[in-house]
């Protein structure tokens, strides 16, 4: 399933110039220096881009520039722009931004000089409410208003993709999109209804919440995650396990998208070889998602071209 989404306005500091262009040279700045896009700090993007930053520095001549943004979309643009070196993205949005598909920026402004490295871990949909909400299903935001993850994001495309898909379309609820540390103030201010929050387990902003308020999370179970999972071929199954949320002490049935590293064609091989070895060789010194990542898994769920650099260390 791809939803039009022409009518939703998204934030992509890149713009359109941005995501049509051909990745590019760095001009005249300190090659060592190289540019990592994450996600907003209250995300999972951000913290894991400074380990990764933390191991590259130390082991390599290379020292990684570790950006906030808004994460996925707005990170193929920029690497599609040549802006990034690397950025962190989700694997369908990867999908999309290759194919020039799924997305009304993207239709037809397909970035094929987009690269994978790795994938990681699974980013997991949370729908978080207040404890007490009745909200206990997708079926039960009808009619609320619903914190989809900052405008552009690949948050507000998964959440946009799986309300539809349970029947709510755009004029059934009122949207509201910022990034997942405001949503949880929101949620806590009673300020929307219900808020989705695409990260691995457990998510900082949802920490941050739960430690002062009682939540709940709305299950992704039964029919509905059959039928989201045979409309967009990226989720898969996932649950959230009791007792990762102060108050949640049952498991909470989901999906999941895949977090993944990606580069431009244009990047020196050896430059990504040898970033993609010392943060592999090193993931002992991760402190954030390292039960996933692991080499084995490494390219489970790509779904676009290897970098070559990436390839001659996988291989």
């Amino acid at each position: 399933m791809v939803r039009d989404l022409n009518r939703r306005e998204f934030v992509v500091a890149s713009g359109v110039a941005g995501i049509t262009g051909l990745a590019g040279c760095l001009g005249d700045e300190d090659e060592s220096q190289l540019s990592w896009h994450a996600g907003g700090e209250s995300g999972t993007y951000y913290p894991l881009s400074g380990d990764f930053k933390s191991i590259v520095d130390e082991e390599t001549e290379y020292s990684l520039q570790v950006q906030t943004t808004g994460a996925s979309l707005e990170n193929v643009g920029s690497l599609g722009s040549g802006d990034a070196d690397f950025a962190l993205i989700q694997n369908d949005i990867a999908h999309f931004a290759y194919n020039g598909t799924g997305i009304d920026q993207l239709e037809g402004n397909e970035i094929t000089t987009l690269r994978g490295v790795a994938t990681l871990y699974p980013e997991t949909i949370h729908v978080i409410t207040q404890a007490g909400s009745g909200i206990e299903t997708i079926g039960d935001l009808d009619g609320q208003t619903i914190n989809t993850g900052d405008a552009g994001s690949g948050t507000q495309v998964n959440a946009l993709q799986i309300l539809e898909t349970a029947g709510i379309e755009e004029d059934d609820f009122t949207e509201q999109n910022t990034d997942f540390g405001t949503a949880a103030d929101q949620i806590r201010d009673g300020d929307v209804d219900a808020a989705f929050v695409v990260g691995g387990w457990p998510v900082g902003s949802i920490q941050n919440l739960d430690s002062s308020e009682d939540i709940s999370l709305v299950e992704i179970a039964s029919e509905t995650r059959e039928d989201v999972m045979a409309e967009a071929e990226w989720f898969a199954e996932d649950t959230i396990p009791g007792g990762t949320y102060d108050g949640i002490g049952d498991d909470v049935e989901t999906v999941s998208v895949q977090a993944m590293i990606a580069t431009h064609a244009d990047q020196d091989e050896e430059v990504v070889e040898t970033v993609t070895e010392t943060i592999f060789e090193n993931l002992d010194q991760i402190s954030r998602k390292e039960e996933f990542i692991d080499i084995e898994s490494a390219q489970d769920g790509m779904p676009i071209d290897l970098h070559p650099g990436a390839a001659a260390y996988f291989e």
